[in-house]
């Protein structure tokens, strides 16, 4: 038995020690004596539990005291059983992702965390510095394959903090952020493995989503994450679980409903029409923060969490990029709840 990793033993005052500084499981234990402050404060440097009582006796303690404070310790949910071979070690990107899963887990094996998303598979279908935040953060966190797509070239608006150099301009996107991926983490795979699909896909489109890219993905009864970069704003969401809640088509309608002109404003928008050789580039805050609240999410899904994109979309909006949460429900004229998935697509 161990402290969970991660937790600090800090001293409040002579008679009161703190374990843990976030305000979801800190705790304070007062009314204690020097000894079992001292005794306590051991684990600062030492969590194992086991040898506790024994060290008890050197800080003055009675092996009856140390039992009731490991009781308390465990009754705060602060100790975990977590194997020693699955404790993290710092070998990988992930290794921060292990270390935190000790603490959000209830059986405290963080490492375990990390070894699923090893199994799993997630496309991110447009790679400026946005998509590339979204691709590189997951294969930082122990996501196993990143499957990439883009037809376009790296260009200068390109480059910036997401990781992308001028060296990059003129390189296929997709290269350089195969590249970029695996210089932080090796292992991960960027081309499809033959019978798998992606867990997730993650659509990073400009100014509106594009309709018939969200159909092909409910028909094929893949979940997808829709983003998109405005002229100063993002949209992050939502997560879409075909057959489970509201689709792009469903937020579509609902705009159509307030706006009898969205329509036909979205078809241009997706079309892309009347932007031959305009060079747009993202700011690099709204590209990083995006990208990785869209990253959260997905691991959010892929861990069994509850994404807060599942029904709703954050709007992110510059100067201030505070996302706001703002919730969609099933359209009633949609129909998306009783679509019947086709056989799935590779992404390639």
């Amino acid at each position: 038995m161990r402290l969970r990793p991660g937790l600090r033993v800090l001293s409040r005052s002579d008679s009161e020690v703190q374990i843990g500084t976030d305000a979801r499981w800190a705790v304070r234990l007062g009314g204690l004596g020097a000894g079992e402050v001292r005794l306590l404060r051991l684990l600062d440097d030492d969590p194992e539990l086991d040898a506790l009582v024994d060290r008890a006796r050197a800080c003055g303690v009675s092996a009856g005291r140390a039992t009731e404070l490991l009781d308390a310790l465990q009754t705060a949910r602060l100790t975990c059983r977590t194997p020693a071979s699955s404790r993290p070690r710092v070998r990988t990107a992930a290794s921060a992702d292990a270390a935190v899963g000790c603490l959000l887990r209830d059986d405290g094996d963080g490492a375990a965390l990390v070894r699923a998303r090893a199994g799993r598979t997630v496309g991110v279908v447009g790679l400026g510095p946005l998509g590339l935040t979204v691709a590189v953060t997951l294969a930082a966190a122990g996501v196993g394959t990143v499957l990439l797509d883009d037809d376009g070239h790296v260009t200068s608006v390109d480059v910036g903090a997401a990781g992308y150099r001028l060296g990059d301009v003129g390189s296929s996107r997709v290269h350089v952020a195969s590249r970029l991926v695996r210089d932080v983490a090796p292992d991960v795979r960027t081309e499809p493995v033959d019978g798998t699909f992606p867990d997730v896909v993650v659509l990073v489109e400009r100014d509106a989503a594009d309709p018939a890219a969200g159909l092909a993905l409910m028909t094929a009864g893949m979940t997808h994450l829709s983003v998109v970069v405005r002229e100063a704003d993002a949209l992050v969401g939502p997560l879409v679980v075909p057959g489970a809640g509201p689709c792009l088509r469903c937020v579509d309608l609902h705009r159509a409903d307030v706006d009898d002109c969205w329509p036909t404003v979205v078809a241009q928008l997706a079309g892309r029409e009347g932007r031959v050789g305009v060079l747009r580039g993202e700011v690099g805050v709204l590209a990083g923060l995006c990208g990785a609240l869209a990253a959260a999410e997905v691991l959010a899904h892929l861990d069994g969490g509850s994404p807060a994109t599942r029904g709703a979309s954050y709007e992110v909006t510059l100067p201030d990029v505070a996302p706001r949460r703002r919730p969609w429900v099933v359209h009633p004229s949609c129909g998306c709840t009783t679509l019947t998935p086709t056989a799935p697509t590779p992404l390639t």
